[in-house]
């Protein structure tokens, strides 16, 4: 099902999202790695405190992380998104490589990393990992989710236009085909965002590749 119109960005995309996950909140977001949407029960982030909250850079949440946020703060604290203090605990890209796949792998990034000074990780990949990164929103506010691969050359390039895109893919809300990381560049919905961020990131391409 690929879900056209208003309802296929932003938090309208992610409310679809969090009618399927209330179906079903124990199922794994993942075919090939048990990672529960949620374990127990949702637990939302205050109204209170969401409306307040910003990324450390002070860059606006997008559409998406709020109405996500709204719903349930566990499975993005399972994958470090929050400090001690509750606030977002932001790494730079080399620093993020550095924490899942080491250190020689960090040396490789590390010119990157002035670029992409606020990455988080998400759930997804297995040699590879998905990332996202604040920096230009698109324009539906939203920040770009980044494939990262050391499989061969050390590469990073645009997988997703958001978060919102993001989590529908993996809750199986779009059907999308991923013969390359950024085959969404050429997607007849989220084509347009995709090249609007390629132009904020990457000097108009979809990627970029070792050396950088």
């Amino acid at each position: 099902m690929v879900i056209d119109g208003s309802s296929a960005h932003g938090a309208p995309l992610v409310e679809r999202v969090i009618e399927a996950v209330r179906r079903d909140p124990g199922a794994s977001a993942l075919p090939y790695q048990h990672v529960p949407w949620v374990t127990g029960d949702p637990r939302p982030m205050a109204a209170d405190v969401l409306a307040e909250k910003v990324f450390p850079s002070g860059r606006p949440l997008p559409p998406s992380l709020r109405a996500w946020l709204a719903f349930d703060v566990g499975l993005l604290e399972r994958y470090g998104w929050f400090g001690p203090d509750g606030g977002f605990a932001a790494r730079r890209l080399d620093e993020l490589v550095r924490d899942e796949l080491g250190e020689p792998w960090a040396e490789c990034y590390a010119p990157l990393a002035e670029r992409f000074e606020e990455c988080f990780l998400l759930p997804g990949g297995s040699d590879s990992r998905r990332i996202l990164t604040v920096g230009a929103p698109d324009s539906e506010g939203e920040y770009p989710v980044l494939a990262l691969d050391v499989d061969d050359l050390p590469f990073v390039g645009l997988m997703y236009p958001g978060f919102d895109v993001y989590l529908a893919d993996t809750a199986g809300l779009i059907r999308t085909e991923f013969p390359t990381y950024t085959a969404l560049f050429d997607h007849a919905v989220y084509s347009r965002r995709m090249r609007q961020h390629a132009r904020s990131w990457f000097a108009g391409e979809a990627y970029a590749e070792f050396p950088f």
